[in-house]
């Protein structure tokens, strides 16, 4: 018989799991069109008045425009990496069905949002990305950590909880086998 308390953590589990696998869906959905986003975003915020972050989202929109119009096979990069985070949300729906027997996707989600801020650290350095935005980049692991975190816990206690209430059932099976 489950109690309350597991039904609730069973339901804060597949709640936060679902929020992450949307995150990474929308996230994932918002790296295929880029250019035009891009350009909505430079239209929003106008013509570039200084070096930070007006001059900074006109370049790279300019930067894109660029490249696709010569090297549009370019773009195939970020259509991959729209595939890589489908495939990953596809991959947490098993946590979603069954977290406790899929307890190790929240490990392997926290060691992945730990690893986005080295990356974006070493890496946008290398390419020249501006440190905000890199810092802004290391905030998506931050972000999606929380949530992972949260479900880690969560299903540990189901996972104890369970734990007990099977060993409470099969005792006295055990224990008749046994006379």
């Amino acid at each position: 018989m489950k109690t309350d308390r597991t039904q609730a953590l069973r339901r804060r589990v597949r709640r936060l799991t679902w929020v992450f696998i949307l995150g990474l869906v929308f996230s994932g959905a918002t790296a295929i069109p880029l250019e035009a986003e891009l350009g909505w975003l430079a239209q929003i915020v106008g013509v570039p008045w200084d070096a930070g972050l007006h001059g900074w989202i006109w370049q790279i929109w300019m930067g894109l425009r660029e490249t696709n119009t010569h090297y549009p096979f370019l773009a195939y990069g970020t259509d991959w990496l729209a595939f890589g985070h489908f495939v990953i949300a596809i991959a947490f729906i098993g946590a979603w069905r069954d977290p406790v027997r899929n307890a190790w996707l929240f490990d392997f989600g926290l060691i992945a949002c730990a690893l986005v801020m080295p990356y974006a650290l070493i890496f946008g350095g290398v390419r020249g990305i501006p440190i905000w935005w890199r810092l802004i980049d290391c905030s998506f692991g931050v972000l999606g950590a929380v949530p992972l975190w949260l479900c880690r816990q969560w299903t540990f206690e189901l996972a104890t909880r369970e734990e007990t209430a099977l060993s409470s059932v099969t005792a006295p099976q055990q224990r008749l086998k046994t006379t």
